[in-house]
């Protein structure tokens, strides 16, 4: 029996089902009402036609109206807006959008696919601003260009870090505009968690993009031209986009009393049926179920829509289908960075209380020897069972590819222990023989099987302010990149010989760059009988969770930024060497940095290329650390590049040769092997200690040793000054300073302290006996040269502030220290 099958709205939803009804019956009437001119459009490349990467604005007109209309004998009627549904009569109430004449259409079956519209707060001066635009459609994207152009458009001020937020980001910024980017969050891209997220922040600070977190909108000033944020910091601005989020265009469904749900979202059952049996609603205007856990959500996506439109029209024919649910996999391109995403997020399995574990690895895209090969960050979440909760990846290549091979996996109803046995292509350009989706696998099968335990890069400032024995197993040249606490340092390949070094009684917390070797460290030390736990995703997503941003202030407002290609290559000149570590996984980038400058001489320089955007960061802390000059550091398309010079830049004599450059090689080991110095880190703040640690520096020093004491954590205590200083202190800063000993000679002694009578004690003993008291033992060391060095990030943690020191002493991190260490044959931890 012929029947007349309405749809009301097309783009991805409407016209899927559209085009799918016909295919599968000749005989229905089919109608689709649009309130826009365009039936069917790529909204999803908007953005990319206004910076100009799609260049043909008829290329994102997937279908005419008449195009359409003929190929499938569609009625379509556009320009028309559907102001009412009357259930009883079944018919819906029209409105010509040109003329505003009003007509009625029956329906026997009915499809609502009316999508989302953007959200628009009632915002402070919003409606006196001509410059505020969203973008959901064609018109919008006409408005947006026309608007650039013919006012030579400098500065822009993009509201929201969601997909579409990131995305006219990156194209204002192609276009030469100067982009200044606020979200309220503490982070961009709402589907993936905050240590994933820091990585993308990196990227936009790299391209000059002011990126502001954790602020709003509080108003919007002289017609739109200022920015008022919540935080009292204005914007100057030629024009903003909001892109805050969209919310679903339920008006139709609510007028006439359809049931809703979710954020006002149509409820609809497996079949895509409403609560009225004869009107299905598609796309994102519908609530839908999380395939994940279950739960009622809204997922404005263009897959979804799609297939629900399909499925709605197979469904229309007889056919028994049904939605299975929503994982909400998608992906995003943020500069020259890939962001994918599938499944729940940490957020949310929190919200919903599920237990869960997590990994993180960092393999690379491709087999490494193969030219072009990146580090993908790859974060996995699995359900105790093994059940695939989520997969998170950001990197240049391979990242769309391995989240939808893990999404395709958890849609099949996979597990964690069923990665390693997918059979995926391989050949150097494309994968490695384990690809990374086996490797999670593998990594979260040996979490659950008990082989290794994990803990997380959140939980490392919490340890290390409890005095948690860390184990650091890189290589020593890696340390100058950071390092954490006071990591006791054994390199993987000595940790057999040296576990005598290791506490039995302690967990022992290991790290590496990537997680790796501390994995393979933790087998060693476990089937030796120790408590191990190793660092997930190692010190490289520790590291990248506390990346800062490096934008200071806006764009001056004539010149905005450098054309889009990014930076001019560093151009070698006379003896400058040239080194490419494409391809190589961290810290394999540094160690070629550190291969080539123990070669070369003072001042000359040294060029690297990379394909691992973390490098940019290593190498700034390597040369700063390490007393060698970064010059220029540079995005250039999907590579980075970092100009050094060895030592200080400039002091190569002038035409030195290769002989000299020999001569100066061969005398380093020289000088390696005279080590003379002691140094100690004096990470106890017990009054028995600090004798010891002072006895042992003031002996050293009389025997013509160069000293160096590190003072860290409560060994901080000893080194304050006696004298109280008034400072400002807040919140744990203040309590520390309740709780903490006031200057060393307050400190309370290991064993047997009594409330403090025991330190009392010692002291008149050492006074009986002549033995000096700390401040004279201070003094003399003072006196005889002894570096006294005290820990800012140590400092930092437990709030004492410079001024709170005792002068002579000077202020550093854990590379100072180091440092003096590569000249000691005696180094001590008290």
């Amino acid at each position: 029996m012929k029947r007349k099958i309405v749809i009301i709205g097309g783009v991805a939803g409407g016209a899927t089902a559209a085009a799918r009804l016909r295919r599968l019956n000749e005989e229905d009437e089919i109608v689709i009402f649009e309130k826009g001119e365009y039936i069917s459009f790529a909204n999803c490349g908007l953005p990319y036609h206004i910076g100009g990467v799609i260049q043909e604005r008829d290329n994102l007109l997937l279908e005419t109206v008449g195009g359409l209309a003929k190929k499938f004998n569609i009625g379509i009627k556009n320009f028309s807006e559907v102001v009412k549904i009357n259930r009883g009569k079944k018919t819906i109430t029209v409105k010509h959008v040109i003329t505003g004449a009003t007509t009625e259409e029956s329906y026997d079956k009915l499809i609502i696919s009316t999508g989302a519209k953007p959200i628009k707060p009632a915002i402070e001066g919003i409606d006196d601003a001509k410059n505020i635009f969203t973008l959901r459609n064609i018109p919008d994207m006409d408005k947006i260009k026309a608007y650039i152009t013919e006012h030579q458009v400098k500065r822009a001020t993009v509201i929201g870090g969601g997909f579409i937020g990131l995305e006219m980001m990156e194209n204002l910024w192609e276009l030469g505009i100067h982009v200044s980017l606020v979200e309220m969050s503490d982070q961009v891209m709402a589907p993936i968690d905050f240590e994933m997220a820091q990585s993308v922040h990196a990227h936009i600070d790299m391209h000059n993009v002011q990126l502001i977190l954790s602020d709003g909108v509080k108003a919007f000033e002289e017609n739109g031209m200022k920015v008022r944020l919540n935080s009292g910091k204005v914007l100057n601005t030629d024009m903003t986009i909001l892109s805050i989020g969209v919310t679903p265009e339920n008006d139709l469904a609510i007028e006439s009393n359809l049931e809703t749900g979710f954020r006002g979202a149509i409820v609809v059952n497996d079949q895509l049926q409403t609560s009225d049996p004869d009107i299905f609603a598609v796309g994102d205007v519908i609530e839908v179920t999380d395939f994940v856990n279950g739960s009622p959500t809204v997922v404005p996506l263009a897959w979804p829509a799609n297939r629900q439109g399909r499925l709605v029209a197979d469904h229309l024919n007889g056919m028994d289908v049904r939605y299975k649910g929503t994982m909400g996999t998608s992906v995003a391109k943020v500069f020259e960075l890939t962001v994918a995403a599938a499944g729940n997020n940490e957020k949310t399995l929190e919200r919903i209380g599920t237990d869960y574990k997590v990994v993180h690895i960092h393999p690379n895209s491709h087999a490494g020897y193969y030219p072009g090969a990146s580090p993908l960050d790859i974060k996995l979440l699995f359900g105790l069972d093994g059940k695939i909760l989520g997969v998170q990846a950001v990197g240049m290549e391979g990242v769309e590819k391995r989240v939808d091979v893990i999404a395709t996996a958890m849609k099949l109803g996979a597990t964690v222990y069923d990665l390693p046995d997918l059979e995926l292509a391989y050949a150097p350009p494309y994968s490695s023989a384990k690809d990374p989706a086996n490797i999670a696998g593998y990594v979260a099968s040996n979490i659950l099987e008990g082989t290794i335990d994990t803990f997380q890069w959140h939980e490392v400032d919490g340890l290390i302010a409890s005095g948690a024995f860390f184990l650091d197993v890189r290589e020593d040249f890696e340390l100058a990149t950071g390092v954490l606490g006071n990591a006791y340092t054994i390199p993987l390949g000595d940790v057999r010989a040296r576990m005598s070094e290791l506490p039995k009684d302690k967990t022992i917390h290991v790290f590496c760059q990537v997680g790796h070797r501390g994995y393979n460290a933790a087998r060693i030390l476990m089937q030796n009988g120790f408590t191990v736990k190793n660092l997930d995703g190692g010190y490289k997503t520790y590291k990248q969770a506390n990346t800062t941003l490096n934008y200071k202030e806006e764009a001056p407002e004539e010149a905005v930024h450098v054309e889009p290609t990014h930076a001019k290559p560093a151009q070698p000149v006379g003896n400058t060497i040239q080194v490419d570590a494409c391809g190589l996984q961290c810290p394999g980038p540094i160690l070629k940095v550190k291969e080539n400058i123990d070669k070369m001489v003072d001042g000359q320089e040294l060029i690297i290329e990379a394909s691992d955007f973390g490098f940019l960061a290593d190498i700034a802390a390597w040369t700063k650390n390490t007393g060698n000059t970064l010059l220029s550091k540079e995005i250039d398309g999907k590579i980075v590049r970092a100009h050094v010079a060895k030592g200080k830049a400039g002091a190569a004599p002038a035409g030195f040769n290769q002989a000299a450059l020999a001569a100066q090689a061969t005398q380093a080991p020289v000088l390696q092997e005279t080590k003379d110095g002691a140094t100690m880190v004096v990470f106890s703040g017990d009054l028995d200690k600090a004798l010891a640690s002072f006895i042992i520096a003031n002996g050293a020093a009389a025997y013509g040793k160069q000293v160096t004491m590190f003072f860290t954590f409560w060994g901080l205590n000893v080194i304050k000054r006696p004298e109280k200083v008034s400072v400002a202190k807040r919140g744990m800063e203040k309590m520390f300073d309740i709780m903490l000993p006031k200057h060393a000679g307050k400190l309370p002694i290991s064993q047997m302290n009594m409330g403090g009578m025991g330190s009392k004690m010692i002291q008149a003993v050492m006074k009986q006996k002549n033995v000096d008291s700390i401040p004279v033992m201070i003094a003399q060391a003072q006196k005889m040269g002894v570096k006294m060095v005290a820990c800012t990030m140590s400092m930092d943690i437990m709030g004492i502030k410079e001024e709170e020191i005792i002068e002579g002493v000077d202020f550093g991190g854990v590379a100072t220290y180091i440092g003096d260490t590569m000249d000691a044959n005696l180094n001590l931890f008290i």
